[in-house]
């Protein structure tokens, strides 16, 4: 007999930490976050991390676990996610799976396929290939050898497009052909997805308005503490919303009202990308509106004791 699982999911500033904790409370559950930034220790105002008060005692994995100058891959993410879940399954608790990052969501539920080991000499190879010609000759380089994952993959996120050369040259086929041929579904558990999609404007506002909190509450100085802890800005964490904008005011590079006005701009581009991602998403039960939301809370309440008591939705 499978276990149950729950899994919310949704756009940045849409709830699911809030709604997680609520449900964790009345369903006696675990929280696994699947969140590729708050992953990492010390950022916390840039990620919106709960707080141990707002945690409520619930407990919460894979948060915080990683140095910011640690390498972190789906992969490992699936390893370390699908480990938590049996342990959480094996203290009879409910696990719930919470996050924004499609690809560690995707991970953990259909499987990776199991690919070549790194190659730090030809990764060196590539990446030196980047600095001397570029990221879109490298682009331009993978989209001759494998045009699906190219089309996926932005011309600008030179460590996914290395690691799909990376595959190629190792093993003679494309990325996109291993993922079409090996992988390994999560097994033993029956899952129940819960998507938030609060109206647009609604999503906007609570952007905006989170981002003036984290300005408030001191997001300078965590990136100011994080560099003078010799973390580099060209750390993947500290690329990501907020750290990266937040990191070009402190060189000089634009002023503090184009860092948090960039941060609210680039953020909704951010969750109008991971609404199109999740919408692909099958067997999602949607919400429109936000995990805080009293009525929302108690018609999810009612899904998932439904869902419990009878394994379907």
């Amino acid at each position: 007999m499978n276990a149950p699982l729950i899994v919310i999911l949704g756009p940045t500033a849409s709830g699911k930490s809030c709604l997680a904790v609520h449900l964790a409370r009345d369903f006696n559950g675990e929280v696994v976050n699947c969140d590729s930034v708050q992953i990492y220790r010390y950022l916390k105002i840039g990620t919106s991390k709960l707080t141990k008060p707002e945690q409520a005692g619930i407990p919460h994995h894979l948060m915080g676990i990683l140095e910011p100058d640690q390498l972190f891959t789906a992969g490992e993410y699936l390893r370390l996610g699908r480990k938590v879940l049996v342990e959480i399954e094996q203290r009879n608790h409910l696990p719930l799976v919470v996050g924004g990052t499609g690809l560690y969501l995707r991970a953990l539920l259909d499987g990776l396929f199991q690919g070549p080991t790194r190659s730090e000499g030809l990764r060196k190879r590539l990446s030196n290939l980047a600095e001397r010609k570029g990221s879109r000759h490298l682009h331009r380089l993978l989209d001759r050898v494998d045009g699906t994952s190219a089309q996926k993959i932005a011309i600008n996120d030179k460590p996914k497009v290395v690691r799909a050369l990376e595959v190629f040259f190792l093993t003679s086929r494309p990325l996109s052909w291993h993922f079409r041929s090996g992988r390994d579904p999560l097994r033993g558990f029956d899952i129940l997805k819960i998507g938030l999609n609060p109206a647009r404007q609604l999503l906007y506002e609570l952007i905006d308005r989170r981002v003036d909190k984290m300005f408030a509450d001191g997001l300078v100085d965590e990136v100011k503490w994080l560099l003078s802890r010799g973390f580099s800005p060209d750390l993947k964490p500290l690329q990501s919303l907020g750290y990266s904008r937040v990191a070009q005011f402190l060189q000089g590079r634009i002023c503090l009202a184009e860092a948090l006005a960039l941060t609210k701009r680039d953020t909704r581009h951010y969750a109008k990308r991971q609404l199109t991602w999740f919408r692909k998403e099958n067997g999602v039960v949607w919400f429109d509106s936000v995990g805080g939301d009293p009525l929302l809370q108690s018609n999810v309440r009612a899904q998932v004791a439904d869902f419990l008591k009878t394994g379907t939705h």
